[in-house]
């Protein structure tokens, strides 16, 4: 599978969503973007993304839709912050 960052082909019209997953086992959280957040999960806990793979495995704990990359890019950048992280926990404490 091509990693949604590497994918050709023209993005105008899809929407994409920001998502966070937490590793049931470490308790770490991950922040992404992707178009279909169920298949990027399922990457994740099949091991194919190089900075998951040795907290596997893992569950969906948000998901936000957000209309253009550049756009979900944003909010994702956000929510890795310090700040978008405490949010994060708090929606999904322990």
């Amino acid at each position: 599978m091509i990693p949604a960052c590497r994918q050709a082909g023209s993005r105008k019209n899809m929407i994409y969503y920001v998502y966070a997953i937490k590793s049931i086992k470490y308790g770490r959280i991950y922040v992404g973007l992707s178009n279909n957040v169920e298949s990027r999960v399922k990457e994740h806990n099949a091991k194919h993304v190089f900075s998951t793979k040795g907290y596997c495995p893992w569950y969906l704990i948000y998901k936000e839709k957000v209309g253009t990359r550049v756009e979900a890019r944003k909010r994702e950048k956000y929510l890795k912050s310090g700040i978008g992280k405490e949010f994060l926990r708090s929606i999904n404490p322990a």
